[in-house]
C-alpha cells in the first residue's frame, strides 16, 4: 500500500485520514439522500425531504421543530447544494488532514463537531433562521490550521496569492464579519462561520489544558470497553505482562509508527522519543514510566488500532 506524506512531514497509508474520510462519506450520503432520493418520496402527502429537513436542519429557537439535542450536530452534515458541499469538503481535506495527523482522530472529530456547535449557537443568537452546512466546523478547522501552522503559505479562493496561514484565516474571518453585519442578504450564515472560528480558537488555546480532550478519550475508552473491545492503550499496557513484545514493535523499522510523529500537550513526539520510553520499559519495567510516558504510549497504541 502506498504511503502519503503531508506538507508537514507526516506519513499515512491513506491520502484521506480515517476520521476525515468518515466525515466526508456521511456528508455525501446525506446530500444524495436529501437532494436525489427523499424529495421524490412522500408519506401521507408530505415530502420525506421536507420531513428530514424539518427534523435535522438547525431551526430557530421559536420553531416548532427546534430540537437542539441533535440539530446542532446534524445540521453540520446537510448542504444546500453540490457547490456548497464540494467547497466545504475540499477545505476540510486541505486544512484538516494534518490536524488529524498531529491530534489523532478522536481529538480531531471532537474539535470539528464542537466548532460546528459553536457556529450553530452564534447563528441562532444573532441571525436566527434555518441553517445547514459544515461551514462553521470548517471555519474552526481553518483557525486550527492557522494556529498550528501560522507561517504556512496558503492560497485558496477567493485569495489567489500565497499568504501566511494566520493572515489568511484572519482575512477570511474579517470578510465574514463584514458580510454578517452588512445589510445585504446573501443566504450565507456568516455568523455560523464566525461562531465556528471563535470555538476553534478557544479549543486550540484551552481545550488541552481544560482536560476536555482527556474527558472525551476516557468516555471513548469506556464505550469501547462496554462493547467488548480493548480500551485504548490495551496493547501497550498488557505488554508489561509479556516482556513488552507488542510495545517494542511500536518503533520498529516495520512498525506502524515508523516515520510518524505527533504532538502531545504541545510537545513534538518523534520515533526517537518512543524508543527512549521503550528502553526505559526494558530496563526498569512499565511501572517505571511517568504519566506523560504512559499517555504517549497509549496514544500510539490507539493510532495502531
Amino acid at each position: 500500500m502506498p504511503r502519503y506524506t503531508t506538507q508537514f512531514g507526516f506519513q499515512s497509508n491513506s491520502l484521506i485520514p480515517r476520521a476525515m474520510k468518515t466525515i466526508i462519506i456521511i456528508n455525501v450520503v446525506v446530500y444524495v439522500l436529501t437532494s436525489w432520493i427523499l424529495p421524490f418520496l412522500s408519506y401521507s402527502g408530505t415530502s420525506l425531504g421536507y420531513v428530514f429537513e424539518s427534523f435535522f436542519a438547525l431551526k430557530p429557537f421559536d420553531s416548532e421543530t427546534f430540537y437542539p439535542y441533535w440539530q446542532l450536530i446534524t445540521y453540520q452534515f446537510m448542504h444546500g447544494g453540490f457547490t456548497h458541499l464540494a467547497f466545504n469538503m475540499l477545505a476540510l481535506w486541505m486544512f484538516g488532514s494534518e490536524l488529524e495527523q498531529i491530534w489523532g482522530s478522536a481529538r480531531f472529530v471532537t474539535y470539528y463537531l464542537l466548532s460546528g456547535i459553536g457556529g450553530g449557537i452564534l447563528h441562532l443568537v444573532i441571525e436566527p433562521g434555518t441553517a445547514v452546512g459544515a461551514s462553521g466546523a470548517i471555519m474552526g478547522v481553518l483557525v486550527g490550521f492557522g494556529m498550528m501552522f501560522p507561517d504556512r503559505p496558503v492560497m485558496m479562493f477567493p485569495i489567489f496569492i500565497p499568504i501566511p496561514a494566520r493572515i489568511f484565516v484572519l482575512l477570511y474571518a474579517l470578510i465574514d464579519l463584514f458580510a454578517g453585519f452588512s445589510s445585504s442578504s446573501d443566504g450565507v450564515a456568516h455568523f455560523a462561520h464566525l461562531g465556528g472560528a471563535i470555538a476553534g480558537f478557544l479549543l486550540v488555546k484551552f481545550g488541552e489544558s481544560s482536560g476536555l480532550y482527556g474527558f472525551v478519550q476516557r468516555v471513548g475508552q469506556s464505550v469501547s470497553s462496554g462493547r467488548g473491545g480493548a480500551p485504548m492503550g490495551r496493547k501497550v499496557i498488557d505488554a508489561k505482562y509479556r516482556d513488552i513484545p507488542q510495545a517494542s514493535t511500536v518503533a520498529s523499522p516495520s512498525g506502524v509508527f515508523h516515520g510518524g510523529s505527533f504532538f502531545y500537550k504541545g510537545e513534538y513526539i518523534t520515533e526517537d522519543t518512543v524508543n527512549i520510553i521503550l528502553e526505559k520499559i526494558s530496563a526498569s519495567g512499565y511501572d517505571s514510566l511517568d504519566q506523560r510516558e504512559k499517555e504517549i504510549l497509549m496514544e500510539i497504541s490507539r493510532r495502531m488500532n
